[in-house]
């Protein structure tokens, strides 16, 4: 009997947790569902959406991924591979049994997974009674935003269109109803639900940071409480702001005269206006460091930096045109010295 590598079948790491289990086995269910391919297609697509729904029957359950695992490390030792459920201390004396089809529709499960759980596997596995009188608390969801700059430090108030996992009605989550696979959530447990939700950031939180919403994700079943939305914040790109980490950086333009002689100028930042004292001699390039005006991190503020570009004013007035010419002559004279001549 060939083994089959279910974690490969949904494409997923064997260290992967039980969120990662699910979204892949979404993913893959609505993607080889047999409805959405035709003649040829929709027969490959039928064996690939049995192997995946497979799949998530042993890894989707703790228990069975768990028996999984353990038989999985040993599987090469020989081609026939025996699992006793009433022999949990690993003597290899098992015996074949084909898993009766469920509902005795065609989803059939193969000789491999019916060699490890036998005909145990029937429809109360799935629910039936037990599934209707269940109550579930709704599933978590995440999703991530973008915020500007000013939004990050100060706080916002956004509006969130999501589309949720809501336990399906028809099957109650148990992906197959007495037809076989539950026709309206396509054999993933859950039909997407889509709402427009209004959040409140809090001022200070840093790029990175996660804000968990309690009751905005996936509606529960029964009296089963929402789940949380786990909202990610990201900044998004400034045209005024380079960002880097919790550090921003931007150009300050100065006169020849301001970068000369010093100067005392207002600075904009992302915390408001600030006064700067401009060093006499500052040269193009230099870089002014204000400490704590830049974005929120785990503990503090990012700095700012200042990146120093001297300008020339676009319009001169005559007598400032006639400064800068005297200034251009003592330069001449200054440098027309015996010490600077060449022989």
């Amino acid at each position: 009997m060939k083994y089959i590598d279910y974690y490969e079948t949904l494409g997923i790491s064997k260290t992967a947790s039980e969120k990662e289990i699910k979204q892949a086995y979404r993913k893959l269910a609505r993607q080889h569902h047999p409805d959405l391919h035709q003649g040829d297609a929709k027969a490959k697509a039928e064996e690939k959406f049995k192997l995946i729904n497979e799949a998530y029957e042993v890894l989707g359950d703790p228990e069975k991924r768990s028996k999984y695992d353990q038989l999985g490390m040993n599987w090469q030792a020989g081609d026939n591979i025996h699992f006793d459920p009433t022999n949990p201390a690993g003597n290899q004396s098992y015996t074949y049994q084909r898993a009766a089809d469920f509902d005795n529709s065609n989803f059939g499960f193969s000789d491999f997974f019916s060699s490890i759980f036998g005909q145990n596997f029937t429809h109360s596995e799935h629910g039936g009674s037990k599934a209707n009188s269940g109550n579930y608390k709704g599933e978590d969801v995440d999703a991530s935003i973008s915020l500007a700059v000013n939004e990050l430090i100060h706080g916002a108030e956004k509006e969130l269109y999501l589309s949720l996992p809501n336990v399906c009605t028809t099957c109650h989550g148990q992906r197959f109803s007495q037809q076989g696979i539950c026709p309206s959530c396509g054999g993933t447990g859950v039909i997407e639900d889509t709402r427009t939700v209004k959040v409140k950031i809090p001022a200070g939180l840093y790029p990175g940071a996660t804000l968990r919403l309690k009751g905005l994700g996936g509606k529960g079943y029964g009296t089963g409480s929402a789940g949380d939305l786990h909202l990610h914040l990201q900044v998004a790109e400034n045209a005024s702001w380079q960002i880097t980490g919790s550090d921003l950086e931007t150009e300050l333009i100065l006169y020849p005269e301001q970068a000369v002689l010093g100067d005392s100028i207002k600075v904009s930042t992302p915390h408001g206006p600030v006064q700067l004292k401009i060093q006499p001699t500052t040269h193009t390039g230099q870089r002014l460091r204000l400490k704590n005006k830049g974005l929120p991190k785990k503990q503090g503020l990012g700095d700012l930096y200042l990146r120093i570009r001297i300008d020339i004013p676009q319009n001169l007035s005559p007598a400032a045109k006639e400064l800068y010419q005297q200034l251009h002559n003592l330069n001449i004279t200054d440098q027309d010295t015996p010490e600077s001549k060449i022989a």
